[in-house]
């Protein structure tokens, strides 16, 4: 089956949400410009996009930085103008990305976004994903449940004892 580089006409919301997820998979920001407009709002975890020229940048640096960057679609619920999609991310962190430059290992990222679409538009999007997943996976975070974390973790919580022993 050929991808269909416009979006799909009278579908519901969920199948355009689905329909722009297979665009990202190609790595097809182009085709997406007509999900989007001027005024479409992006919440991302580390900025916020306004406009589909600052999206599609977004995407390209994402793209850029993680190889074989492909979104797995594992669950949408739609409700009126508001689609809720649970996805998973994978890749190869390949580049900088988020202000972590590049580590070559493997991500799979668990997330979710709550788009608000009309008249076939994206008018909003907040996106979240796991972000202590993502750092552990990189290395930036010690794996849970390692003597890195236990004595991490313990620090913290003699600090956190001792800052309320001084409240006192």
């Amino acid at each position: 089956m050929t991808p269909i580089a416009t979006p799909p006409v009278d579908a519901t919301q969920g199948e355009m949400v689905r329909w722009a997820f297979e665009q990202l998979n190609r790595h097809d920001v182009s085709a997406l410009r007509s999900f989007w407009n001027d005024e479409t709002i992006e919440r991302f975890p580390d900025r916020t996009c306004r406009g589909a020229d600052e999206i599609v940048a977004y995407f390209e640096d994402a793209f850029a930085a993680i190889t074989d960057f492909h979104m797995e679609v594992l669950a949408i619920a739609e409700q009126d103008e508001d689609v809720f999609v649970h996805w998973r991310l994978t890749g190869i962190h390949d580049g900088p990305l988020l202000g972590i430059e590049p580590t070559h290992k493997p991500v799979a990222i668990d997330g979710m976004d709550h788009f608000v679409i009309r008249d076939g538009e994206v008018i909003s999007n907040f996106v979240i994903f796991d972000q202590m997943q993502y750092a552990r996976q990189l290395g930036l975070m010690p794996a849970d449940g390692s003597a890195t974390d236990k004595a991490l973790k313990g620090a913290f919580n003699a600090r956190t004892k001792l800052a309320a022993k001084l409240k006192r």
